[in-house]
């Protein structure tokens, strides 16, 4: 049987997973909650939450190997045929999925100056998986493996050819294991999705234009800054905006990376948070500031939601996934509005009635395009990719 451990970092919490033989079998969620840390255990039916200390979450791989173990679910650290860790860093190196090795490691430190969110995170797991799993195979699993097709005038920005060659500066693209779940599932959904807009819409967002289960182009680009005003990150924005801002405020390069990356976004334009629920309370209660971040995210959505109409040539289908995606029908709602003159018509009753669950949405009778919530799986997503490296 054949046993393999899925691990997702972010810059905020942390997903495992165990599988075997494709099916889960285990998971175990960290993440912050009322100033500490806690972790979401889950075994079949039965789920279990609990406090953990600061140096069980640094380590969070050797705490589930012992709780594995404890629990039956494997002999020993032993038993787990390969590791599959999410890897999001910027570079033509990660456009696959590779075995980790020396030439890796190095080249994944490397990343860390330019995706420093998500690249510090895959290294520190990388370190910890080394000394708990010593013996067992790693697969990086890449989050721009998808955008691998894009090409042409999507792939490049506008840089001396040079330059742009040398220090290998180009759109990568990410959340590419959730829009390839997303593919998969439309599959299964008969969705008939040859030119698709998928919106992976969570604390990180972006959107992307499929044509035949290919990725043709994505908002997240050269680092996963780029795009959709999001939680806590600016999204696009001039570059010369950027400059400015560093003469006038004296931030340092490393500063001001910091500052796009966890000071900006929804958060920094409302000023107190970067959560779409809490955004919407605030709303309510008359926060003009609250309601410009949330017209921010809806209008960059809708943006790029007719650019793709654009690019594709027409639309078959409008995805929504991630928490946001799946969760919020008063948001999918806001940014569905107004888009019948590209064919997108909801029916508000199924919006209203589909959350956290596949389903079609849209007015059968009056839109041309179908809109699905799809339920994004990244960890099975990984897990498969990880039993295709490893071979077991």
């Amino acid at each position: 049987m054949a046993t393999h451990l899925i691990i997702n970092p972010g810059s905020a919490s942390k997903k495992y997973a165990l599988y075997r033989d494709g099916a889960l079998a285990f998971s175990a969620h960290f993440e912050g909650e009322s100033g500490g840390r806690v972790v979401t255990l889950v075994e079949g039916e039965q789920t279990e939450k609990r406090m953990v200390a600061g140096d069980e979450y640094a380590n969070a791989t050797a705490y589930l190997i012992a709780e594995m173990v404890k629990r039956g679910l494997i002999g020993s650290a032993a038993d787990i045929a390969g590791i599959g860790l999410r890897v999001v860093a910027p570079g033509s190196y990660f456009l696959e999925n590779k075995i980790v090795d020396g030439e890796f490691i190095k080249k994944l430190g490397e990343a860390e100056e330019f995706a420093p969110l998500h690249a510090k995170a895959s290294m520190a797991e990388v370190r910890n998986l080394a000394e708990a799993l010593k013996n067992t195979p790693i697969v990086a699993v890449s989050d721009s493996a998808f955008h691998a097709t894009i090409h042409g005038p999507a792939r490049h920005y506008a840089l001396p050819s040079d330059l742009a060659e040398q220090y290998d500066i180009m759109r990568f693209g990410y959340h590419g294991i959730s829009f390839r779940s997303i593919v998969g599932k439309l599959e299964a959904m008969q969705a008939g999705a040859g030119r698709a807009i998928l919106c992976h819409l969570g604390s990180g967002s972006s959107i992307a234009a499929v044509r035949d289960k290919r990725s043709v182009d994505t908002t997240m680009g050269f680092t996963p800054l780029e795009g959709l005003a999001m939680a806590t990150r600016t999204g696009d924005i001039d570059a010369g905006a950027v400059i400015y801002l560093a003469k006038k405020t004296g931030l340092g390069l490393d500063e001001l990376e910091a500052f796009l990356n966890e000071k900006c976004g929804l958060l920094g334009v409302s000023g107190t948070t970067g959560d779409i629920r809490d955004l919407l309370e605030r709303e309510q209660n008359g926060d003009a500031r609250a309601k410009l971040a949330l017209e921010l995210f809806v209008y960059k959505i809708k943006k790029y939601i007719g650019a793709y109409v654009a690019v594709l040539g027409g639309a078959d289908i409008l995805a929504f996934s991630a928490t946001v995606g799946e969760r919020s029908s008063i948001m999918r709602a806001r940014i569905c509005g107004g888009l019948d003159a590209l064919g997108i018509v909801l029916d508000a009753a199924k919006n209203d009635a589909t959350v956290s669950r596949d389903g079609f949405i849209h007015d059968e009778a009056k839109s041309k395009v179908k809109v699905a919530v799809v339920t994004t799986d990244e960890m099975s997503q990984m897990a498969r990719d990880t039993a295709a490296l490893v071979g077991k």
